[in-house]
């Protein structure tokens, strides 16, 4: 959704309060908008978000995901946003396991990495 410029209303479509009431109906929206321009093709493939400081940290250093680097604990990026846990996870696993173990979470209803749809 970065890349095409979508994560900055989507916090005015949906507030986090309200984001697992309505999640089937924000996610056709999001469904359609993804219909509409087309899915993102991602960091790796050449997609995102070109300003993100994230992307522009990875890139250069040939990284697919921050649990790759050595400074992953100390870097403020990653405080600041909350996904600590979930890189460490990730770097335990290995990507290709942690996206199979996503894969089933999502299957079993799951919206967000400790969340199932109401």
């Amino acid at each position: 959704m970065g890349y095409y410029g979508f994560d900055k209303i989507a916090s005015e479509l949906m507030t986090w309060e309200q984001s697992f009431q309505h999640y089937a109906e924000y996610e056709k929206v999001l469904d359609g908008i993804v219909k509409l321009f087309g899915e993102c093709p991602g960091c790796v493939s050449g997609g995102g978000d070109p300003n993100c400081s994230i992307r522009q940290c990875c890139a250069p250093r040939g990284y697919a995901t921050c649990a790759e680097c050595g400074d992953l604990e100390e870097c403020p990026k990653l405080w600041r946003r909350g996904h600590m846990k979930e890189l460490q996870r990730i770097r335990a696993m290995g990507v290709e396991e942690w996206a199979r173990h996503m894969q089933k979470k999502v299957e079993a209803g799951y919206c967000d990495i400790d969340e199932k749809i109401k």
